[in-house]
């Protein structure tokens, strides 16, 4: 790990076309991911992210400073890293830049409204996408899922979203809270679920990230395609253990968020719709 961006990779982080996820803390003290392809490194040692949508994660910046990120380019290259929120602009360079971009210079719609600076902490070297690990784990994955099947009272995930984190060819990134109280985020792609309440995955390739996950952990988990159609589980982990198709642990799932547009919002556990009674 490094604490500043090296020159090498400061214009490649600028690019648009890339996959930008920060992991936050939530007023519950647990994770939250949000797909933030705006991140990008503004100087060797700051980050900064563009806002143009309203949700859970910009509000987590000012309750706790501490951040993770992920970043990985077209060609399934990633970067994983640690920073800390210090404060927003809503002009200055950084905003015209952003704003000059194609994505928001001619949206009708929504432009960046605010710039978050942080401090960088750390950042690793750009590694590869495991590929044929992911491969070979997504079939163990499926032979063992059984195995975690659980019948929940009522549907959780419902069958959109447990369709999409049950498929190979959805990214997907678990995140849970460090010894060091930091959020990060690791590439689950091998993930897949065993019911609309749990999802299932093997400890491999990244054991070195996966095997920090204490069984008990509360943990998040983001599925996205390349549509950037996605959802974010929360739940807790139930820890590792050895099965026929190899190690492999699980999560239950006790929250459902749809980060997308128009109305980021909790969609599980279900709120009852009430009449309306009196307008005045």
């Amino acid at each position: 790990m490094a604490d500043r961006v090296s020159e090498n990779y400061m214009k490649e982080l600028e690019t648009t076309l890339k996959i930008g996820l920060v992991a936050t803390i939530g007023e519950d003290g647990k994770s939250h991911i949000t797909v933030l392809s705006t991140i990008q490194a503004n100087t060797p040692e700051q980050m900064i992210v563009g806002q143009f949508t309203e949700g859970i994660s910009k509000s987590n910046f000012k309750l706790n400073d501490k951040t993770g990120f992920l970043i990985m380019n077209l060609q399934k290259q990633f970067f994983m890293g640690k920073m800390n929120w210090t404060h927003e602009k809503k002009e200055g360079p950084e905003y015209v830049m952003y704003n000059q971009q194609p994505m928001y210079r001619y949206n009708t719609y929504f432009g960046i409204h605010t710039v978050h600076f942080f401090n960088l902490k750390e950042i690793s070297e750009k590694r590869d996408l495991d590929m044929k690990g992911i491969i070979l784990n997504a079939m163990k994955t499926m032979a063992g899922k059984n195995l975690f099947r659980k019948r929940p009272k009522e549907t959780i995930m419902k069958p959109w979203a447990q369709t999409m984190m049950s498929k190979l060819d959805t990214l997907k990134f678990i995140s849970f809270i460090d010894e060091n109280g930091y959020p990060i985020i690791v590439p689950v792609i091998q993930a897949q679920a065993a019911s609309s309440g749990t999802i299932a995955f093997s400890d491999k390739p990244y054991t070195e990230y996966l095997n920090k996950i204490k069984a008990g952990t509360p943990v998040c988990m983001l599925g996205m395609n390349l549509d950037l159609e996605n959802v974010l589980v929360k739940g807790t982990f139930r820890g590792f253990k050895r099965t026929i198709a190899g190690k492999m642990g699980s999560m239950d799932i006790d929250q459902v968020y749809n980060s997308m547009p128009p109305k980021p919002r909790y969609v599980y556990p279900y709120k009852k719709a009430e009449a309306v009674k009196d307008i005045f």
